[in-house]
Order: structure tokens, then C-alpha cells, then sequence
């Protein structure tokens, strides 16, 4: 399985990403992952990256492309992955075409989760993170026995700085901006799958599993 995962924050993506790569046996691959395994191993392009990334400044297209390229040619890849993060923009998208081109591959599916933006807010606004040991919780999808107590420690929970109301809804748009282009280019390829991520994840996963196939 080759595929992309789609989707704005809060959508559901990493729950799924979870279940995908145990299922498929794959590799997840980000591009942050793949920045600080190149920064740490001292590569060339690691050199590069850690530049920019020292100076405040975005890593430009043209080098993520050439970090994922160089990550995707790796043994643990020769029977899938699933790109998470990448491609963000069009020219990442056209790259990455190119890329599978090359090798006589293509993209299985672009795994989209659609999903409304107010539902995203609520999610992403509900979350709350135990300061003492890092459990995840929701106030209204999965709180904890006590409120504001960790199930597991009895730490104090807290709300994430950036998901307070008008963090997510910058979020939310940065990704409608940037991001969500990318719908409309594999639409066009026919490699786009569209998912109701306002279910339930079991649910969710199970449609993912019969579109892609066993």
C-alpha cells in the first residue's frame, strides 16, 4: 500500500495512521520525522534542512522533496508507506508524482477525512492532556471518571496551549489555505478517497480498509 493522508487537524488522521500501518505492515512517514533522522545522522541533506530550521526559516519545497524521495528509496518502503504531512502544496504533490513515475509506482490512494469545521473545533477545543504523565482525554468523547483528574495518575489535566478556540480556527485556516488545494489536484488524478471522519473511528477505519482492499 502506497498512500497520502489527507485531512486538517482534528480530523482523526493519527488514530487512523495507527491502525493503517499495523494493518498494511507499512512504515508512517513524516517530514518532520525524516528532518530530525537526517539532522541527527549528519547527512548532507540533514545539513541543509537544520539551517533553515536554526534560523527560524521554512524548509523550501525543493528539499522536503528531495528528504521524502531519499526516505521513500529506503528498504522498509519497497512494499508501501503512508505519507503523512507530505505533500502539503502542489508543487510537493507533482514532485511526488514525478518521483513514482520513475519508478514505476503509483500512489494507491490519497486517504481524505472530510470532516466539518465546527465538529473540528470541538474536538480540537475539548482535548485535554494530563501535565503529569501525558494521557489524552476529551470532555465530551472520552473524559476522564473525574473531572479535570487523570484516570491513570491522578495528575492534573490541562488544556494544550493551541487548542484554545482561536488557535484552532488559525489552524483550521492555514489548512484551507495551503493545504486543501491538494483535494482538488487528486481529484483530477483519480487517486482521491473521501472518508466522513465525523464517525466513529472503527467505522471510519473499516470504509478505509474496504476501499483500499485486504
Amino acid at each position: 500500500m502506497r498512500a497520502v493522508l489527507l485531512g486538517p487537524p482534528g480530523a482523526g488522521k493519527g488514530t487512523q495512521a495507527v491502525k493503517l500501518v499495523e494493518k498494511y505492515g507499512v512504515p508512517q512517514i513524516s517530514t518532520g520525522d525524516i528532518f530530525r533522522a537526517n539532522i541527527k545522522e549528519g547527512t548532507e541533506l540533514g545539513k541543509k534542512a537544520q539551517e533553515y530550521t536554526n534560523s527560524g526559516r521554512l524548509v523550501p519545497d525543493e528539499l522536503v522533496v528531495e528528504l521524502v524521495k531519499d526516505r521513500l528509496m529506503q528498504d522498509d518502503c519497497k512494499n508501501g508507506y503512508l505519507l503523512d504531512g507530505f505533500p502539503r502544496t502542489i508543487f510537493q504533490a507533482e514532485e511526488l508524482d514525478k518521483f513514482l513515475a520513475e519508478q514505476g509506482q503509483k500512489l494507491d490512494a490519497v486517504i481524505n477525512f472530510d470532516i466539518e469545521g465546527e465538529v473540528l473545533i470541538e474536538r480540537l477545543t475539548g482535548r485535554r492532556l494530563c501535565k503529569d504523565c501525558g494521557a489524552s482525554y476529551h470532555i465530551k468523547f472520552s473524559p476522564p471518571k473525574k473531572e479535570g483528574v487523570c484516570d491513570r495518575c491522578g495528575g492534573a489535566l490541562e488544556q494544550r496551549k493551541d487548542d484554545t478556540r482561536e488557535t484552532a480556527t488559525d489552524r483550521l485556516k492555514v489548512y484551507e489555505e495551503s493545504t486543501a488545494p491538494l483535494i482538488g489536484y487528486y481529484s483530477k488524478t483519480g487517486a482521491l478517497k473521501n472518508f466522513d471522519a465525523d464517525q466513529d473511528k472503527d467505522v471510519v477505519f473499516a470504509e478505509i480498509v474496504a476501499e483500499i482492499g485486504e
